[in-house]
């Protein structure tokens, strides 16, 4: 299946988002492991005819797509991040439509290729799959959704993987029905030489997305940004 991004025409992504080859850090300092996986900075813009090889069709679960999403956001009258945080923890972005049940936020610097840590050691772990539902291979594609919205002041990126974790684990032949897929499943792949690439896709303050991370391989990043910039995250 492979990233399925929702978006009515071209003109609404173009010049939003370029795609990157991967591969793995190897000695870069700060990262959990040498073989984490994060984009190669060959990035190029998406064409038209790229583009609409991601457009969901009618067979495609509604949830394992990716959508873009915005929303208002308050005046602030500080650049502190307490106050961004503020704003974040007493939004509903849902509308009370939905719930929701899980609530973080991270503050992320400038300049950063990838922005997800692992916080008990204080490295960055590159593209990665979220392991919040803990659902084996057979019914992974069952998995809560996440959505995003950056809260500025500073623009971000979401990096989000072309293949996802159900096509890896079929092509190293772990597509067992009580294989419980993880971050290690996307760096053997890599690391074998498999096809990846990596899509970035801007995103200003006041926009996010809802994406299936529990099945997409995917990240944050600062990269080329002069500012920093609070993400709130909502799982469910």
């Amino acid at each position: 299946m492979g990233l399925k991004l929702l978006f009515n025409d071209f003109a609404d992504v173009e010049g939003r988002i370029d795609i990157s080859s991967v591969g793995q850090v190897g000695d870069e300092p700060g990262y959990d492991d040498p073989r984490a996986v994060v984009p190669l900075g060959d990035w190029k813009p998406i064409s038209g005819e790229e583009a609409e090889q991601l457009r969901p069709d009618a067979d495609t679960p509604a949830d394992v797509v990716l959508e873009l999403i915005s929303q208002s956001l308050p005046v602030f009258a500080s650049s502190e991040p307490q106050q961004r945080a503020d704003a974040a923890a007493a939004l509903d972005p849902l509308g009370g439509r939905w719930p929701y049940r899980h609530f973080v936020y991270t503050a992320s610097p400038p300049g950063w290729l990838t922005t997800s840590e692992d916080t008990s050691i204080d490295r960055r772990i590159g593209l990665h799959i979220d392991n919040w539902d803990r659902l084996p291979y057979g019914s992974r594609l069952n998995s809560s959704r996440r959505l995003c919205l950056n809260f500025g002041p500073g623009s971000r990126y979401l990096l989000v993987c072309d293949r996802d974790i159900m096509e890896v684990c079929r092509v190293l032949d772990r597509a067992q029905e009580h294989h419980y897929p993880h971050t290690d499943d996307v760096r053997h792949y890599v690391a074998e030489g498999h096809p990846l690439r990596c899509l970035r896709i801007r995103l200003e303050p006041g926009q996010g997305y809802i994406a299936p991370t529990e099945i997409l391989p995917y990240d944050g990043s600062t990269s080329g940004v002069h500012e920093w910039s609070l993400a709130a995250f909502w799982l469910g």
